[in-house]
C-alpha cells in the first residue's frame, strides 16, 4: 500500500499602516540591501521564473476573477518536500521549480538566506517566514531529511497523533498563530492514509512609505473582466513613485517603509487585457519593467479592495511538469523507507489594502500519504489590473495577484 504525503505550503501576506500620514522628515533611513552570491542571486531569477509560471498556471486552472498567490511560500514548501524526495520524482520537481544547475546545499543555502534575511531588512514592515512538519506518531521519519529541515529551513518538527480530533486543530492552530489570524483553518480533517504535513506560512504587514489620506478616498466607477461598471473605494495621492510605460501597460511602484519592499502595479492600455500581460511578462520582460523606472511625480488613483482565495495547486504543479509526485509511482525514499506520494498541495491566502498599506497572507500545505513626458502622468486603476509584492535588493517575489472584480471595501 503507498502512503500519503501531504505537503501543507501556507502563505500569508499583510500590508497595514498607521492612521496618520508621516511627513518626508518622519520617513525612515532607505534599506540596506541584502547581499547574494552569485549562485544565489541566479537563483532568484529562477525563483521568479517559476513564480511567472505558477501564477499564470493557477489562473488558468482556477478561473477566479481576482487571484492571489504567494510564489515564494510555495517555493519553500516544495523545497522542503523536494529534500525528499530520488529519483525522476526528484528531477521532475527541479524542473518545475526551475533549479537548474545548482547543487542541493547551494539551494538549500539559498532558502536559508532568505529565510534569514528577509524578515530583518525594514523594521517597520513586519515580514514572518515559517515552516513546519508534522508526522504520524509511530511513522518512521529518516532522520536527515529532518537535520535538513530544521537546519535549513528551521522548521518546527512534531509527531502527532494524526487519529486524534484535537490533530486537526493543533495544526490550524500554528498556521493561525503565524499568520496573524488571517487565515484560521487550512484542514478540515486528516484522511487516514495521511503521515506528513509539510508547511509553510508567510505573513507580510507593511506600511506605505507615501500613505493616501483618507479625506481623499471617493467612490467611483471601476469597470470589471465582465464589463460591467461597479463601484469603488478609489483612494488619491499625488506623490514621487518610479514610473514607467509602454504600449501595453502603465507600471507603478509602490515602496513600503525603508523601501525594501514594493508593490508594482501592472495597469493595460492600448485594449490589452491581464491575460495578455500574463502572456507578455517573461523573466527578461519583468526585469527590463524595472530597469526602465524613474522617478517622476504621478497621479495615483487607486482602489481599496481586499481578496481571499484558496487553491489545490495539484493541476497547476502537474502542468509544470511536476507529474511523478502526484502518482503511485513517486519516489520519496529520502523521507522513509516506504512508498510515499503528495496528495494534496493546498494555497490559502488573503490580502487587504487600504490608504495606509497592505495586508496579506498565504499557507502552502503539501500532505503526503498512503496509494491507493513633462506631463504629469494619471495612474488610474479603474480596470482589471496586475499587481506583484516583492523585497527590491534581491528581486524576490513574495506574493503576486491579479484583480478582475472589485466590491466596495
Amino acid at each position: 500500500m503507498k502512503k500519503l504525503l501531504l505537503l501543507a505550503i501556507l502563505g500569508f501576506g499583510i500590508v497595514s499602516c498607521n492612521d496618520e500620514t508621516e511627513s518626508a522628515s518622519q520617513l525612515p533611513p532607505d534599506a540596506k540591501p541584502i547581499t547574494l552570491t552569485d549562485g544565489q542571486a541566479k537563483r532568484v531569477g529562477q525563483d521568479n521564473e517559476f513564480a511567472l509560471d505558477l501564477f499564470r498556471k493557477v489562473i488558468n486552472f482556477s478561473k477566479e476573477t481576482n487571484v492571489f498567490i504567494s510564489p515564494l511560500s510555495v517555493s519553500i514548501a516544495l523545497g522542503m518536500t523536494w529534500n525528499g524526495a530520488a529519483g525522476e520524482t526528484k528531477s521532475e520537481m527541479e524542473s518545475a521549480l526551475k533549479m537548474s544547475g545548482m547543487s542541493v546545499e547551494e539551494i538549500n543555502e539559498y532558502y536559508r538566506i532568505l529565510q534569514t534575511t528577509l524578515p530583518t531588512i525594514d523594521p517597520t514592515t513586519k515580514l514572518t517566514l515559517a515552516n513546519s512538519l508534522w508526522y504520524r506518531s509511530g511513522f518512521q521519519v529518516k532522520q536527515d531529511f529532518l537535520k535538513v529541515n530544521i537546519d535549513y529551513f528551521n522548521a518546527y518538527v512534531r509527531e502527532l497523533d494524526f487519529s486524534k480530533a484535537w490533530a486537526v486543530d493543533t495544526i490550524n492552530q500554528w498556521c493561525a498563530k503565524k499568520t496573524n489570524n488571517l487565515i484560521p483553518s487550512v484542514l478540515d480533517a486528516i484522511p487516514d492514509e495521511a503521515v506528513m504535513y509539510l508547511i509553510n506560512a508567510i505573513y507580510f504587514k507593511g506600511i506605505w512609505r507615501h500613505q493616501f489620506e483618507k479625506k481623499n478616498t471617493k467612490q467611483t466607477d471601476f469597470t470589471n473582466e465582465a464589463g460591467e461598471k461597479v463601484k469603488v473605494n478609489m483612494m488619491f495621492q499625488k506623490d514621487t513613485f518610479a514610473y514607467a510605460e509602454d504600449q501595453k501597460a502603465q507600471y507603478l511602484d509602490m515602496p513600503y517603509g525603508n523601501k525594501a519592499f514594493s508593490m508594482t502595479v501592472i495597469l493595460p492600455k492600448n485594449g490589452n487585457t491581464t491575460a495578455d500581460l500574463l502572456e507578455y511578462l517573461t523573466v527578461d520582460q519583468w526585469n527590463s519593467i524595472l530597469q526602465n523606472l524613474s522617478m517622476r511625480e504621478v497621479e495615483v488613483y487607486f482602489p481599496r479592495f481586499s481578496s481571499k482565495n484558496k487553491f489545490l495547486l495539484n493541476d497547476p504543479l502537474i502542468d509544470m511538469g511536476m507529474k511523478l509526485a502526484f502518482t503511485d509511482n513517486a519516489d520519496f525514499t529520502n523521507i522513509a523507507n516506504e512508498n510515499l506520494f503528495i496528495s494534496r498541495i493546498l494555497h490559502n491566502t488573503y490580502i487587504e489594502v487600504t490608504e495606509e498599506g497592505t495586508e496579506a497572507a498565504a499557507v502552502t500545505v503539501v500532505e503526503v500519504g498512503y496509494t491507493s513626458v513633462p506631463i504629469i502622468p494619471e495612474f488610474r486603476v479603474n480596470k482589471p489590473f496586475l499587481f506583484v509584492i516583492r523585497e527590491n535588493s534581491t528581486g524576490v517575489i513574495l506574493f503576486m495577484g491579479k484583480m478582475g472584480n472589485m466590491e466596495l471595501f
